[in-house]
Parts: C-alpha cells; sequence; structure tokens
C-alpha cells in the first residue's frame, strides 16, 4: 500500500470517474486502474461498484476511505511539522544532573511549556555518564550535564558556569578556611561528581583530612546538612533554593572555581525542532551567568 495509491482511492471516490481522476493527477487512466485493482488485492475487497461508465464506491470502500482521509491529513500534517519555519511540535526527551534539575531548571521548563504548548517535554534526571550514554544512543534528545567527556557523537554547548557554595549549619560555627572542615563528616554525590571532585582537590591541597559520605540525593544531602551532622558543597543554583527553609549557611571561596555546564546533544540526529528551540531557549535563559 502506498501513499500514492491512497491519493488516487481518494480522488476516484470523490470524483466517480477515473477519467476526470487522471486529469487532475495528469497521468492516463490506466495507471490509475490498475493501481486502485492492485489495493483491492491487497486489501481483499472491492473498493467501488462498476456502474455503466462510472463507479459509485463500495460500503468497504466508503469505510476505507474514512481512514485514507486520516492517513493523507496526517501525512500533510507531519510534513507541515518538519518544514524549518514550523513551531516545534511533537515529543522532546531531555535529561539533567540532579542539580541541575533542583537549582536551573524548573523556570526554564516553565517557560519552554508557555512558547511552545505542543511540545510534550519527556523529563528525567540520572548521573552525567547514564545521560552521556543515553545521548550518545539516540534514548534522550537532549542532556545537561557538568562533564565534558568529549565523546566522539556528542556535541558540547556551554550554557553556564555553577559557582560553588559550601554549607553547613551555623551550630557548628563559622567556616572561613578549609581546615575548618577537618574532623567534619562531609555528604557529596558519589564518586565521578565534578562538585565532589573540586572539594576534594581544594582540601587536599591544604592537606586536609577527607572523611566523605556519599549520597546521590541533593534533598538527603541538605537534610544532613540542616540537622548539624556535617557539611556539603553544592552549586549556587541548589542553594539558592533551599537557603530559604533555614538553618542553612552558605559560605564561597576562591579556589571553589564554578564549573562549566553544557547541554549535549547527538550529532548524527539531524533536524529537531523542539530539541533546537530548547538549546536556543536554554543559552537565552543562562546568558551571562
Amino acid at each position: 500500500m502506498e501513499l500514492s495509491q491512497l491519493t488516487m482511492f481518494k480522488l476516484v471516490a470523490e470524483q466517480g470517474s477515473i477519467i476526470r481522476a487522471s486529469e487532475l493527477l495528469h497521468c492516463v487512466p490506466s495507471n490509475i486502474t490498475n493501481r486502485i485493482k492492485l489495493l483491492e488485492k491487497e486489501l481483499g475487497v472491492s473498493l467501488f461498484i462498476r456502474k455503466g461508465r462510472g463507479l459509485v464506491i463500495s460500503p468497504s470502500g466508503a469505510l476505507f476511505l474514512d481512514y485514507t482521509n486520516k492517513i493523507l491529513a496526517l501525512c500533510q500534517e507531519s510534513r507541515r511539522a518538519l518544514a524549518p519555519e514550523s513551531a516545534p511540535s511533537g515529543t522532546l526527551r531531555i535529561g539533567a544532573i540532579e542539580s541541575a534539575a533542583m537549582g536551573r531548571l524548573p523556570t526554564l521548563l516553565s517557560r519552554f511549556h508557555h512558547h511552545y504548548p505542543a511540545v510534550k517535554m519527556q523529563f528525567s534526571t540520572g548521573a552525567w555518564s547514564q545521560l552521556v550514554t543515553d545521548v550518545a544512543d539516540h534514548k534522550l534528545d537532549g542532556a545537561i550535564i557538568a562533564v565534558n567527556s568529549e565523546h566522539p557523537d556528542i556535541e558540547y554547548i556551554e550554557i553556564y558556569k555553577e559557582s560553588l557554595v559550601l554549607i553547613a549549619s551555623p551550630t557548628i560555627g563559622t567556616i572561613t578556611k578549609p581546615q575548618d572542615l577537618n574532623g567534619k563528616n562531609i555528604f557529596m554525590w558519589p564518586e565521578g561528581c565534578p562538585y565532589r571532585q573540586s572539594l576534594e582537590r581544594w582540601l587536599n591541597e591544604h592537606r586536609v583530612p577527607i572523611t566523605i559520605t556519599s549520597i546521590a540525593s541533593y534533598g538527603t544531602i541538605l537534610g544532613c546538612v540542616s540537622s548539624g551532622a556535617g557539611v556539603s558543597l553544592v552549586p549556587t543554583g541548589v542553594f539558592e533554593q533551599f537557603k530559604r527553609i533555614g538553618n542553612i549557611s552558605g559560605y564561597t571561596f576562591s579556589q571553589l572555581t564554578p564549573i562549566q555546564n553544557y547541554f549535549i546533544r547527538n550529532k548524527n540526529t539531524g533536524f529537531h525542532r523542539a530539541k533546537d528551540a530548547f538549546s536556543e531557549l536554554l543559552q537565552d535563559e543562562f546568558k551571562g551567568i
């Protein structure tokens, strides 16, 4: 079954004549006759009742015409959706590390939905290594991560630099230097987290012993810190979201340099209007950060 056959069938049904349909399609009548017969053979039913020199659509043909109209309409809609000048639509699958999802993306996701309501967003979080794999395998259309692993199939777009804040409960005292962390519990994401690596480098440079408890949840980390159980190093975006809950103080140090965050996408995907619109909005939202 081909779209050209469906178009021929639709015109014959509307015109009631193969001759008139051939004039509209600029082809010989015998071509249409043969294509309709092949379609009937494939479907196993007669689509038309021959009446003199004309045709009357059969009951089966009338039923099939409803589906034909839907199929051709969807084809037209798909062409419009893929046109470069069309508004973004369809499904967009975006992933992000949890720090970006909690700190920077809520406002942007709301703004994107407001601008492009026809796009169905599927959003998920994960470790940066898994997000890179999912983008490379076309399971995600794009993702926000904080590591440039230079994957051959991935394009990395710089979006913002995330400043770092050391957080602690006021009950454990003021922190003014790395040595103040000596003997304190430190709660961080597991190995591989770039924010953890930054803290480890800083403390190693100042010969401060490191005892880190790995927790893969900012909610849990913040809960431990606010209770006075220890300290953590978090992105500014996360700190800004949670400092209002109270009992969390933030400290910044010039040696804890900002971490570059990236929007990644597969180089081999080709045209994807919704993904491109999201990337443009993302870069506009965080311009200057």
